[in-house]
């Protein structure tokens, strides 16, 4: 047994992921330094390059850990979607969560967030090294989006999901473009639209 499989490694380990997937969330693929990630988990400098081989390893399990932590959320909802409100209204917010992130209460802050999510979207296709992962992310996103919509009373095929998708991303570019402080706003309008068929 190595150290970095020992319930302390595992721990440490599991540590700098998070820590690592913060600074991702709050600064880009240009905040996950060693220096940063070691000092946000409290730990030796040594120790990032001890529990991974590389900074693409480290930045690979950061995004996995967050991907996979905004599912198990998307999941969760989807439950409560199906024994709640099921109207229109309810599926735009959850679709608008998975593919936005959560919403916050201050809406400069909430800008600010989808403008960093939608930047670390753009960088992710600049790092090749990626590529596999969010591949697999991308497929269980869809999968969970289709499931959302079905519950809601919307099944939408493959072609659907994409075009909403796309609805969703056009509307946020082009607030965030225009400089507007609700991208948010603006995509769940072009959503709700779409879904209400007008």
């Amino acid at each position: 047994m190595t150290a970095a499989t020992t319930p302390k490694g595992e721990r440490r380990r599991a540590a700098l992921v998070e820590a690592a997937a913060k600074l991702l969330v709050e600064g880009g693929f240009d905040a996950v330094r060693h220096r940063a990630v070691a000092e946000r988990a409290g730990l030796p400098l040594a120790s990032t390059t001890y529990y991974f081989d590389s900074l693409e390893e480290l930045v690979t399990a950061a995004v996995e850990h967050h991907s996979n932590a905004e599912l198990e959320t998307g999941r969760r909802r989807l439950e409560e979607l199906a024994t709640r409100n099921r109207g229109v209204q309810a599926t735009v917010e959850l679709v608008l969560e998975m593919l936005l992130g959560p919403e916050t209460d201050d809406p400069e802050a909430d800008a600010e967030a989808v403008l960093l999510r939608y930047e670390r979207l753009v960088a992710t296709g600049r790092r090749p090294y990626l590529r596999p992962l969010m591949r697999t992310l991308s497929a269980q996103l869809n999968e969970l989006l289709t499931e959302i919509f079905a519950r809601s009373g919307t099944p939408v095929s493959e072609a659907d999901l994409e075009r909403l998708v796309a609805l969703v991303d056009g509307a946020v570019v082009n607030a965030l473009i225009a400089v507007d402080p609700a991208p948010r706003a603006a995509a769940s309008r072009m959503l709700q639209n779409a879904l209400d068929g007008t």
